[in-house]
This record gives structure tokens, sequence and C-alpha cells, in this order.
């Protein structure tokens, strides 16, 4: 048995708590942007709805407020932002329970709440999940016996059937249950395990718990569904197809409906079906015949019901690359469909960023969560791998989709700068390419095209000429492409691509794959790339030549006030490289008060931050990170000292008239700000903004002091200011 542990989601402090200089952190607008993999209303209150994103936590929908309130951005424990599955308690509307867990490598714990999320009791589990493995959008496996609320039940990944008799305090196994598990996966493998549980409240009463329980399996194996009628003491075998069963949802007449699918998802799925199970347990396929007349592609993630009208069940799809993802509805038990995906529209005029890929908005992609209003038909809403799309107007000719996001920001930030001039922001996403954030609290409009690359990996700008900005990116997707780089002449508005001599072997081109980081010098006539071999531009990137003395990918930093001058670390040889030419070429020169070792600075990975930062408001000074250290130079790297005192550094960034960093202090991990070059420091978050302690970058504003910009990882992008000044 698994006992309860109260824990807070904030890690606690010790003792001695470092000096903290209170500040308002908001997000800069995007709304919404990441994979959410289901959204569940509460059956025990009109208007209250919940939402589990697969890296950002969990939300609870705000009908006063008319907007999404995150449920965890108090919590210091990353894993716990992957949430595996959210039950509201059917009967009582402020209860709430989650399953949290990232992956197969990480902590997980049951979750619950008495208060709608404001607070959290934690029930550290011994079973691993998933939030963000494949499979993340079945389930949902966390159910609440309607009839006796202080029963759960939780499917598990990878170690069978759970069950909890005291609101999940305690857990233990289901011994009887068939499936007992797969055990631990092999690295970069997952199971789908117990994909959801769903109980029949229409066999049990007040003070009796319901008798029939179902379980869907989403692992190979004789049997995908279960069922028992004795409260999960015993357990048969259900007919049905020969596929995993992902998703299943009962109606108020004991009707389970379960969408059946080829592959976890949310990529991959080749086929699928959907059965309809009556209170005796026969089944009887009832697929949408439109979807198999196109194909029979992908399958069904999105099953829901409504509450208020019997026989009405609504379905969409996943994984229809052909024909594109769709919606039907049933009014009358599956027997006959109507695709609503025909007749809809979607304004995306509050959220542009949705057209970054440079189409029209779509039905979506990634559609796993589902969900009819309990109280009103007409409103549906459905998750995508980027947005929420919510309707009132399901009944209608035409269904008029709109994105339901106000509140939600769920992305992952790979890095950003900070301009001397322009727009206060420029940011380069996960997935959505990156954007020039002229209003931090309005959703951007597009402009990372030709080149477009889902992932943007560096940006820099010129220091004395800021409206030059280049930047570099990925394709999630191997599409074809011809450049991974940009340069734009007006802030990041517009962008022409920049093409490099072709590189490495032809089938990949080393020059196309968005490994390596582009700098520019302040004045906007140079660039350099750093490439196998590294190259410098003079003339916007019509030519390129070979940068001498610069060991290949190592990534160079320009002065922000001096065209001319250039820095880089050769980890390899333990040195600095400084140009005095504008990049034609490098020396090493003999910097005092580096440490002998400099391999942590640098650091690996096309996603990387740089270790190395030019002030940008002085010629020559420099600041270097080598470990959880940092050196500041202020003659162009002959001299260094130690810069941070006792924090440790993990990320650091600066601004006017001071330097901020992620890092720890006498025990506490925070972020932290110092305007003393590094000898004190005062923590600027707080245990009410910790948002799972997945930072990506930091940075201030050279225009503002105090201000201060955060990437996340998956919590999306933060600006934040001393109280003082707002």
């Amino acid at each position: 048995m698994i006992a309860t542990v109260a824990l807070s989601l904030a890690v606690p402090s010790l003792a001695k708590t470092p000096a903290a200089v209170p500040y308002h952190w908001t997000n800069v607008k995007v709304g919404a942007g990441g994979y959410a993999p289901n959204i569940v209303f509460s059956p025990a209150e009109r208007g209250l709805a919940y939402l589990r994103t697969d890296m950002g936590g969990a939300y609870r929908w705000d009908e006063k407020a008319q907007a999404w309130v995150p449920l965890q951005d108090g919590n210091a424990v990353p894993s716990y932002m992957g949430i595996e599955s959210i039950a509201p308690d059917p009967r009582d509307p402020n209860v709430v329970y989650m399953a949290a867990g990232m992956n197969a490598g990480q902590p997980a714990a049951i979750l619950r709440s008495a208060d709608r999320g404001r607070s959290w009791r934690i029930t550290p589990v011994p079973f691993a999940m998933g939030g963000n493995e494949d499979g993340r959008g079945l389930g949902e496996r966390l159910a609440v016996d309607p009839n006796d609320t202080r029963r759960l039940f939780f499917g598990s990944r990878h170690d069978g059937l759970w069950r909890s008799d005291d609101a999940g305090a305690t857990w233990r196994k289901v011994a009887a249950f068939p499936v007992a598990g797969l055990g631990r996966p092999a690295p970069r493998t997952t199971h789908g395990g117990v994909a959801f549980v769903a109980i029949d409240a229409t066999n049990g009463g007040a003070g009796r718990p319901s008798r029939r329980i179902w379980a869907g399996i989403a692992d190979p194996g004789v049997a995908h569904l279960y069922r028992s009628d004795d409260g999960g003491e015993t357990w048969v075998a259900a007919t049905g197809p020969a596929l995993l069963a992902a998703k299943g949802v009962v109606d108020p007449r004991g009707v389970l409906w379960v969408g059946y699918a080829s592959g976890l998802g949310p990529s991959g799925i080749k086929t699928g079906t959907l059965w309809r199970y009556d209170a005796t347990g026969v089944g009887h396929d009832v697929t949408p015949s439109g979807w198999r007349d196109t194909g029979a592609e992908g399958a069904f993630l999105g099953v829901a019901v409504s509450p208020m009208e019997p026989g009405t069940v609504a379905v969409s799809t996943v994984d229809r690359y052909r024909h594109g993802d769709s919606l039907w509805v049933s009014r009358d038990d599956g027997r006959s469909w109507d695709d609503v995906g025909a007749r809809s529209q979607r304004d995306v005029s509050q959220t542009p960023f949705l057209l970054h890929e440079g189409k029209g908005a779509d039905f979506g992609h990634w559609i796993s969560g589902l969900a009819i209003d309990p109280f009103d038909p007409g409103h549906i809403a459905y998750t995508t791998g980027a947005t929420v799309y919510a309707t009132r107007s399901l009944g209608r000719t035409s269904v008029d989709w709109t994105p339901w996001t106000t509140g939600i920001e769920q992305t992952a930030i790979i890095t950003l700068v900070s301009p001397t001039g322009g727009a206060p922001l420029i940011s380069g996403f996960g997935d959505l390419a990156g954007f020039v954030h002229d209003d931090l609290d309005r959703s951007p409009q597009p402009t990372f095209v030709n080149p477009y690359m889902s992932n943007t990996n560096t940006i820099d700008y010129a220091g004395m000429a800021p409206n030059v900005i280049v930047r570099t990116g990925s394709l999630y997707l191997d599409r074809p492409r011809d450049a991974s780089m940009g340069r734009s002449e007006d802030g990041g508005r517009t962008w022409t691509p920049l093409k490099l001599p072709p590189m490495g072997d032809p089938a990949k081109r080393e020059d196309l794959n968005g490994d390596w980081p582009i700098s520019v010098s302040a004045d906007g006539a140079t660039m350099v790339v750093a490439t196998p071999v590294p190259q410098v531009s003079r003339d916007c990137g019509r030519s390129w030549s070979v940068v001498r003395g610069l060991p290949g990918k190592i990534r160079a930093v320009a002065d922000k006030r001096d065209p001319r001058l250039f820095y880089a670390v050769d980890t390899d040889r333990g040195q600095l490289l400084v140009s005095r030419d504008a990049a034609a070429s490098f020396a090493p020169v003999a910097a005092r008060g580096l440490p002998a070792d400099l391999t942590p600075a640098g650091r690996k990975g096309r996603e990387a931050q740089s270790a190395l930062l030019a002030a940008p408001d002085r010629t020559g000074t420099l600041w270097l990170q080598a470990g959880e250290r940092l050196f500041l130079s202020t003659d162009s790297g002959m001299t260094f000292v130690p810069a941070s005192g006792a924090l440790r550094v993990e990320l650091f960034g600066l601004g006017k008239h001071g330097l901020f960093a992620v890092g720890s202090l006498d025990g506490v991990r925070g972020v932290w700000r110092s305007v003393d070059t590094g000898k004190t420091w005062s923590r600027i978050d707080d245990d009410a903004h910790r948002w799972g302690g997945r930072y990506r970058v930091v940075s201030g504003d050279p225009r503002r002091a105090g201000r201060v910009y955060l990437g996340t990882d998956g919590r999306g992008l933060f600006y934040g200011d001393p109280m003082a000044v707002r």
C-alpha cells in the first residue's frame, strides 16, 4: 500500500533565506501553443472545466474571470508538469485529482486538491507515468466512482491497475486485474498499459459503490478491453477488434464508447475503429462510414458523450493526414454520423500565431482531447497540438470555432534576445518558430518565414544597428529546405534566406541542419556561422569565406559596440580567441583569471545558450560561464575576475544595470538578480512562481532597468518587473 505524503509543490527554503526582491511576473502572450492531451468538464458544476498538458501542468477554467487559471505555478518538481490524467470529483466541484509524472525515468505522484487546484496534497507512487511520452492522449486513466467518491482507480502504463478507497491518500494494486503490467520500458520506449478506466454509475447508488468498471489496454495482447461486474474483484475480457483500446467513456445509460487505434499516438497511428458496448457488455462496430470512405486513415482519440442528450456521441480523428482530421457527431447511438469538419470554420484573429506555418488555420492535428459540456450539449471543445478550440454552434449549418485559450501559455522557449532598439523582445520557440513581440500582452503575428523553421535555435542582433537580426533554425519534420538561416533588416518582420556553401554528406547537408549558431557584428555588416568549417560574410550573405584561426563548431560572439571585435572560447585548448579584424581571423589571447578547465563553457547541442555574452552597453565587456561560476572581463578578454559570488549558476543573461541568473544560493533554487556585478544576489521569483523549475533561457532588457525575460520549458515565456516600478 502506498501512503500519502503531504508535500508543498514548492521546494521549501532552508533556515537561511537569501535576500528577495518582489517581482511581478506576467506571461508574454501567445495563447496556448502546445499539445494539450485532454480537456475534462466537471459534471458537478456548470462552467467548470480542467485541461491537462504534456509539459506545462494543468489549468482550470474560471467562468467568472473568463480565463484559464494555471494550477501548478508554485510547483518546483519538473516531472510533475507532465500530467498523465485528470479527474474532477463528479459530486463535489471543489475536489479534483491528477496523476503527474513526465516519463518513466522521473518521479510520479497522485495529486489531490479540495480547493479546485489552488493547493495540492501529494502521494508519490512507485509506478512510472508518461505525461510527456507517446500515449499521453489516451485515457482517462484516473477515475472517481460517482457513487462512492472516496473510491478511485488508476490505470498505469507499466504496472497494472491501482485502487484507492480513501480519496487518493493511499493506493494498492488490484491483484485480480488480468494485466499485471509489462515492467519498466527499455530506453526510448514506452507502454500504453491500462489506457483508461470507465466506471458505470448506473449499477450502484448513494453509499453503494458502482459494480461495473471497464478498463482498456493499449499494449499488445489477446484482449484489449476488460469488464468487472463486482467492483473490480473479478474481470472478464470483452470482445473487440485486434487494436489497442485507446479512449473510453461511459454515458449516463451505462453505454461504453471505445476508440480503438493501431498505435499509442499522438503520431504514427495507421488505422482504428469505434465501438459501442451496451449495458450487457455486447459490442458493436459503429465507426463513421464517412471516415471509412476516405481511406480509414488514423484513428479516434477523441470520444465524448452528452449527458443531456442520450445517444449523442462525438468523435475526433488523429493522424488523418491525406484528408485532414475532423469531428463526427451522432445523435442516434452511432447509426448515422454528421461530419462537422466539412462545415466548420475557424477564427484565429485573437491568436494569429496559429498561422505561423504560412497556411490557414486548419481543423488541427494531434487531436486527442474532446469534450461536450454536460450542461450545454451545443458547447463542445477539442484540443490539438497547438491550441484548444471551442464552439457553441454545433447544431447550426456552419460551425464556428474559436480558440478557447485565454490564460493558457504552454510553449517551450529555446532562445530569446532583447535588442538595444526595436521590439523589446524577439523569441525563438520550439515547434512555433519564433516571434517579434512588439506588444508583450498580445498574441504575435507570425513573421519567421522565408525560411520557415519550426524550431528557432539561435538569434542575434547588431548592437549598434538593432534592426539587423539573424537567426538559425531546424525543422522537426524532414521537409525539403534550401536554407536554415535568415537575416532581417527591419527588426525581424521580413527575412532573407542565408545560403552557405554546401558542406558535408550530400544526403545530410551540414549547412542545412540548423545546428550551427550565427552571430552578427555591432554594425550589422559581418555575419559569422559556426559550421564545421566556420564561415564569414560581409555582403549580407551573398558570398562567404572561411574564418582563419577559428576551429569548427565554436560559436563566435560579437562585441555589441565595436564592429571589429568578436570573441570565442576554444574549450579543447582551454583558451579565449579574439578577432580584431571583423572575424577575418581569430587568435588566442593570454587571458588571466580564467579557470584552467574551460570545458564546461563549451555547451553542446544546437539549443544550448551561449556561455559567453558581450555587454550591450560597453565595448570589451564580456561575461563567461564556466560550470556554475561566472567570470567578468572589461578589457576584451585580457583579464577575468570571478563574478558570481556564492551563486551556483545554471543560466544567465544581461540587462540594463543588472545581471540575471537561474541558479542556487544557500540551498534555494530560483531566479536571481545582481546589481553589483555578481557580488551579491537577490531572489526575484518566489514560491508561487516556480513553473516546475523548467527553465531554458533568461535575459535582461538593455533599455529598461530591472526588466527580465524568462523562457520556460512548458509554461511559456515570462517578463518580470520589480513591483516598485509598476
